[in-house]
């Protein structure tokens, strides 16, 4: 009878044709030295110590440890290996462009290889995005036109030396784009004069949705002007930018005045503040991110010099954290907003005076300092409207 070759494989018995592919036992001259530092580190994490000459196997480490140390070619190599700094310092060689350039064996950078990899055939295209209808460009101002804005472009970079200013992560882009606001857009001051922005209702594959459209009129630092879109601009600030916050003193009302921003029929409010307790008391100083909110239409340094003897004050000294110059606000709708958007996080305590009256102080929040900010100039620009802020999470929610 004659035998297939599937019955001859089936019938191996004792697998005499399994051939398995046998792993090199050969260890190059780097593999040694990892596996000989390796015993080195493996000691030191179950002794805590380096190896001694107290015993003959501690001695060989001791030995192999010194003649690595003794060895700089050694030493770059096992570096990245050293979990315990065992090499101490080590200087590692530096690799230019030019290294990487003149190491490419396999011709990867070669610019004249097939860039077949590249070409996508078996993927959807993406579809052709609709063409603007112009593109934005930045044109060089006269001296006369640029005049005014370069004092307001000084004055702003003085206040932010100064503290008067702070800048805030550029986030929200859309909602925080505000005539009359400053920003740091890669690095260049940026002033937004003009915007015909308004809200749009587009229509998307994924879903309709409205946002901001719009040009603006734009001004740098560097004298030149924009026209770009509203859109353009928020992505600019989120992408690679800052917001600028209002000044805190009353240089501004100088600044805006003089810059046009601040007409005679706008009224100065006052100021929101933010405060934090010097209270010792436990209840009240192991509380983190405990912040007073508030308003005043006075100096806020004058309003707190009595706060150790006003219950709204925790009976206590406070520190201003931050303030902010308000005008044509409502103070009691803002006073009204605050409580409502951080309503859940509201300080909940009873404290007594000196004739034992229990008093509940109002405006006190657990609210982390950035998230205030971040509110806070959310209400003056107005686009509060569209947020929420979630306790547990401790982060403000697009609505």
């Amino acid at each position: 009878m004659k035998l297939s070759l599937d019955d001859i494989f089936n019938s191996d018995e004792f697998g005499l044709l399994d051939i398995k592919p046998k792993a090199s036992a050969v260890k190059t001259e780097e593999d040694r030295l990892l596996d000989s530092f390796q015993e080195i580190n493996s000691f030191f994490e179950k002794n805590n110590r380096e190896p001694s000459t107290n015993s003959m196997s501690e001695y060989g480490l001791k030995s192999r440890l010194k003649s690595i140390r003794t060895n700089e070619k050694h030493k770059i190599t096992l570096k990245p290996f050293d979990k315990h700094n065992l090499l101490g310092e080590v200087k590692m060689p530096e690799i230019s462009v030019v290294d990487i350039l003149n190491d490419d064996e396999f011709g990867l950078l070669d610019t004249d290889a097939d860039l077949s990899i590249h070409t996508f055939k078996h993927t959807p295209k993406q579809e052709e995005r609709a063409k603007t209808d112009f593109l934005a460009q930045r044109k060089p101002m006269s001296e006369k036109e640029f005049a005014k804005y370069e004092k307001m472009f000084q004055q702003v970079h003085r206040e932010l030396r100064e503290g008067k200013r702070k800048l805030l992560p550029g986030n929200a882009e859309e909602e925080n784009l505000k005539e009359g606001n400053f920003y740091l857009i890669d690095g260049i001051l940026a002033y937004l004069e003009v915007s015909d922005a308004e809200r749009v209702l587009k229509e998307n594959k994924s879903g309709d949705r409205v946002r901001l459209e719009g040009r603006t009129v734009t001004i740098f630092e560097n004298a030149t002007i924009s026209n770009m879109l509203i859109r353009s601009l928020g992505k600019a600030v989120l992408k690679n930018g800052k917001l600028i916050t209002e000044p805190t003193e009353k240089t501004e009302e100088d600044l805006f005045k003089n810059a046009g921003l601040v007409s005679e029929e706008d009224v100065k409010s006052g100021w929101i503040y933010i405060l934090k307790s010097k209270s010792k008391n436990p209840k009240i100083s192991q509380i983190k991110d405990l912040y007073k909110i508030g308003f005043s239409t006075t100096n806020v340094e004058d309003r707190i010099k009595n706060a150790s003897k006003e219950a709204t004050y925790l009976f206590d000294d406070v520190e201003i954290v931050d303030k902010y110059i308000c005008y044509n606000l409502n103070t009691q709708n803002f006073e009204n907003l605050i409580h409502r958007f951080f309503g859940n996080c509201c300080l909940n305590i009873d404290i007594y005076n000196d004739k034992k009256q229990r008093l509940t102080p109002r405006e006190w929040f657990v609210v982390p300092l950035s998230i205030i900010n971040e509110v806070i100039n959310l209400i003056i620009s107005g686009g509060i409207v569209n947020y929420s802020y979630d306790v547990e999470q401790k982060k403000l929610v697009y609505k």
